[in-house]
């Protein structure tokens, strides 16, 4: 396969969870009564427009983003159609929409995902090696994993990545063995680290049951993968908000294409792979989102919540200074990113 070819799929994909997103916006905008004044995929110039009857539809030069217009910074005096005109509840529906669609595609990925597997990990124990650190975590074959940590188990992609992600290698256990509920509160797992890179990985010494897919466990394994994927995002963050990942541990949409394109050409069009990484992918947008910070959708939610909770707007001119100060910082970050994946693309 091409280097082209890839980077056209790693494209496409970015650009239909773009699309996705901003459609969301736009959607749930009209069945509001907003007006929506343009509707764009990409930023920069436009390279395709066509005006609708109320809405301009444009297809932008870069595919980093895209936008969907509704003019809320303008005035809205005798305007009914006008965003800030709205019920704060239908600002609300619409605001969040964009993210609700990207985690509703991740959630249709996943099932499609689930499908073209054709089996799913569980969390009962299957096989443990004949070795001593394996015997010494107290686990046994037949022993259904129920929490690790805190944490429930729904699948045995759970397992691995909290597994994988333990510093330590010594986690606390809630098993079901034989119909009870049994704690084994100091489970220690072998720490091996290579020599050459000073990688460290945790040696589990056992393997999970897996199970072909059927009516019956078709559904839980759907919702098990998308709740996989959406924990390993909201934990990566907190990793991140705390130091543990740095500048070198972050991608943007270049990063992303470039590591798209990396694996499609190594291992070619394999759909169980695209289906996964365009899942991971509208789950971190949609989540991402969320945050409540200055310039994202959940920092617009914020004060739309302020505003339902104080029945009182906010100034237009703060709320407008606030997400303007933090969309500058958002697109130096994103410089930052850039930059720095376009150079690893040439080391």
């Amino acid at each position: 396969m091409t280097t082209v070819i890839s980077i056209i799929i790693a494209i496409i994909i970015f650009c239909v969870i773009i699309t996705i997103h901003e459609f969301g916006h736009f959607l749930s905008a009209r069945l509001c009564g907003i007006t929506v004044r343009e509707f764009a995929i990409g930023m920069g110039p436009a390279i395709f427009k066509k005006q609708g009857k109320n809405t301009l539809f444009a297809v932008r030069a870069f595919p980093i983003g895209g936008f969907c217009d509704m003019s809320e910074d303008k005035d809205a005096d005798g305007d009914p159609a006008h965003f800030r005109n709205k019920a704060v509840w239908m600002r609300i529906i619409t605001i969040s929409a964009g993210a609700i669609m990207n985690l509703l595609l991740g959630l249709i990925l996943c099932f499609v995902f689930i499908l073209v597997l054709g089996k799913a990990g569980t969390t009962e124990i299957a096989y443990i090696e004949d070795t001593p650190a394996a015997i010494a975590t107290g686990i046994q074959e037949g022993d259904k994993i129920l929490s690790i940590d805190g944490r429930h188990m729904y699948s045995s992609k759970d397992i691995s990545y909290i597994l994988r992600t333990d510093e330590d290698g010594i986690v606390s256990m809630k098993i079901r063995r034989d119909g009870k509920k049994i704690t084994l509160p100091h489970v220690q797992f072998p720490i091996i680290t290579n020599p050459e890179t000073g990688q460290r990985t945790l040696e589990y010494g056992f393997k999970v049951v897996g199970e072909k897919i059927s009516f019956t466990n078709f559904a839980p394994a759907t919702g098990g993968e998308f709740v996989y994927m959406s924990r390993a995002v909201i934990l990566s963050l907190i990793d991140l908000v705390q130091g543990k990942y740095g500048l070198n541990d972050l991608s943007g949409p270049v990063g992303i294409v470039t590591t798209i394109s990396g694996a499609t050409q190594e291992f070619g069009i394999d759909p169980k792979f695209l289906l996964q990484i365009a899942a991971l992918i509208t789950i971190n947008v949609g989540l991402f989102n969320l945050l409540p910070l200055p310039a994202l959708d959940g920092g617009r939610l914020v004060f739309l919540i302020i505003e339902l909770l104080t029945r009182k707007p906010v100034k237009p001119e703060v709320e407008g200074v606030f997400h303007f100060v933090g969309f500058a910082l958002l697109m130096v970050f994103m410089v930052v990113i850039t930059v720095k994946d376009v150079r690893n693309i040439f080391l």
